[in-house]
């Protein structure tokens, strides 16, 4: 263990490098704005689903609420890290800038069209959650719909190179945190979405799904190089796709669509000397194999203890995860 006490970025690295430290660093990945207000003595602008409807609000408002809303977020979130003295920055939280169409109560938006295609959302002070209450009748997806979805991912991620003004919420944390604390850098997932076409998609047709995983590897490919420049060696990833009673596909098509996927995403962390951070909640231990092993993931950041990912039991089977 150091003698002396060590900055907080620098403690951070230092797990990340399996070395010694003087102290267990402390990340926060989220946390309830009532819990916040308490700890800051304020209302708190943080938090999950109650932050997007703040943002709807201030959206409905005008230019200049949505402003102030921004603003009061940002000093909040980096109040909150001061506050806790985090050692790993959580530069900002949940955001929906979709100005709503109309306001239908003090707690309820509606979104979209209408006359068409809309959606409601319901604020529940309670849970903090803003969800969808109501929404008009929307035919499913069909195969053809994920055809098209899947070349415009290929699309976009032809060539894909991320801009350093792409990441305003970063830069913020670097110029407020930089020379004491670590920020952690974005865009390292790679995740099947859990609608149900989706999910059917992978027996039905396991090929047009791993097009889509690939091209959101190499879309991280794009995002690794500017995420270094700016001093970012943590990358967060991964994206849910179990729950308490496993995996929603099987070993077998995680490691023939997921693990090459992952693959790509951890060779372009290394290449430029990051982490690739790897999340899900749900019971994992079907694939961990593939996951915390053949995949390159360098860290698992959603330990999920109720569904029965023992951090004892990660620690003794993979010594070399963060």
């Amino acid at each position: 263990m150091p003698s002396e006490p060590m900055l907080p970025k620098d403690r951070v690295a230092a797990v990340f490098d399996h070395q010694p430290t003087d102290k267990v660093p402390i990340y926060q990945a989220g946390l309830s704005s009532r819990v916040a207000s308490a700890i800051l003595g304020r209302e708190a602008y943080v938090g999950g689903g109650i932050q997007q409807y703040r943002e709807a609000r201030a959206l409905w408002d005008g230019e200049a609420a949505h402003a102030e809303y921004l603003d009061r977020s940002r000093r909040d979130a980096f109040d909150l890290v001061r506050t806790l003295d985090l050692d790993l920055v959580r530069p900002s939280y949940w955001r929906m800038p979709t100005r709503p169409t109309q306001r239908i109560d003090e707690v309820t938006f509606l979104y979209g069209d209408p006359e068409g295609v809309w959606h409601k959302m319901r604020f529940s002070p309670e849970t903090e959650l803003y969800q969808v209450a109501e929404r008009s009748p929307t035919p499913e997806p069909t195969p053809e719909d994920l055809e098209r979805a899947v070349e415009s991912a290929e699309a976009g991620a032809e060539g894909y190179r991320a801009t350093r003004e792409g990441f305003p919420d970063l830069v913020a944390a670097i110029e407020e945190f930089g020379e004491e604390r670590a920020t952690p850098g974005v865009g390292a997932g790679v995740c099947v979405p859990r609608e149900r076409v989706w999910l059917e998609a992978i027996a039905l047709t396991p090929a047009l799904v791993g097009r889509y995983l690939m091209a959101q590897a190499r879309h991280a490919e794009g995002v690794a190089p500017v995420m270094r420049e700016m001093g970012l060696r943590h990358l967060m990833g991964g994206g849910d796709f179990a729950s308490k009673n496993g995996p929603f596909y099987s070993p077998k098509a995680f490691h023939d669509l997921m693990l090459p996927a992952l693959r790509v995403v951890s060779d372009a962390c290394h290449a430029h000397g990051c982490h690739h951070m790897f999340a899900s909640d749900g019971d994992l231990w079907p694939v961990a194999e593939d996951l915390f092993g053949a995949s390159g993931v360098d860290c698992f950041y959603e330990i999920d203890r109720r569904a029965g990912m023992d951090l004892r039991r990660l620690r003794e089977r993979y010594p070399r995860l963060t």
